[in-house]
């Protein structure tokens, strides 16, 4: 069974403070993972971070600790495989890269997984669902898209919830993964839906006290899950 996971990205932090903001976010207790979003200003036009940062950051939240963040790497990159190495290095654990990005996604699924981190897929809004059946039983997790990638604070589109509901019912253990405008008005579809991987951004770095908004966000999805598993 899949349980509830809140992955705060910190496209939405004080880049000034980073360190200083995702560790007001850890602190919380109820976040596991880090979402980092990787942009490259050719597959979506806006320029975010690098293996450089991640691998700062990781020195602040190192995998030895009591309590190890999964650093979640979100590549909206046009070339995925040649960043898989670099990304390894720096400390990132999980591997998201788009469908749409390349040519051969299961010759990256194995380079991912050859450098020992755990392999997803992306999908943005107008790639339908049916694109990532070939590869599902391969990957550790999907994540759908709930707004076009590239930058933060947009608004949710609940037209893509069929799209976890689908991934949900066709794959009851796979981690599903919601990323765009999620916060306390819009967790209920996606958590109803099947997500258990909830991104979310602005609805988190930007409250003084991100404990209620998390706390919130996490108990949604679990009551979501164990009311499908009743």
């Amino acid at each position: 069974m899949v349980k509830p996971i809140i992955a705060p990205s910190i496209l939405a932090a004080d880049f000034a403070n980073l360190g200083c903001n995702c560790k007001r976010v850890v602190d919380t207790g109820d976040v596991e993972w880090l979402h980092l979003d990787v942009m490259d200003g050719h597959f979506v036009p806006n320029i975010s971070l690098g293996p450089p940062i991640i691998s700062s950051l990781r020195k602040q939240f190192p995998r030895e600790g009591d309590k190890p963040i999964v650093f979640d790497c979100h590549m909206m990159v046009s070339e995925p495989d040649e960043w898989i190495e670099e990304i390894a290095k720096a400390g990132g654990d999980s591997y998201t890269f788009h469908f749409e990005a390349t040519k051969d996604p299961a010759r990256v699924i194995k380079k991912i997984k050859e450098h020992g981190l755990k392999a997803a897929m992306a999908i943005k809004p107008k790639t339908p669902v049916e694109e990532v059946f070939p590869y599902a039983e391969d990957l550790d997790m999907v994540l759908v898209m709930t707004v076009e990638p590239g930058f933060g604070g947009q608004k949710f589109m609940p037209d893509m919830m069929p799209k976890v509901e689908t991934l949900r019912k066709k794959y009851p253990n796979l981690d599903v993964q919601v990323d765009g405008g999620l916060g306390k008005n819009t967790i209920q579809p996606a958590a109803d839906a099947g997500a258990n991987v909830i991104v979310a951004g602005t609805s988190v770095f930007k409250p003084e006290d991100p404990k209620p908004v998390v706390q919130h966000l996490k108990q949604t999805v679990a009551d979501a899950i164990q009311a499908r598993n009743k």
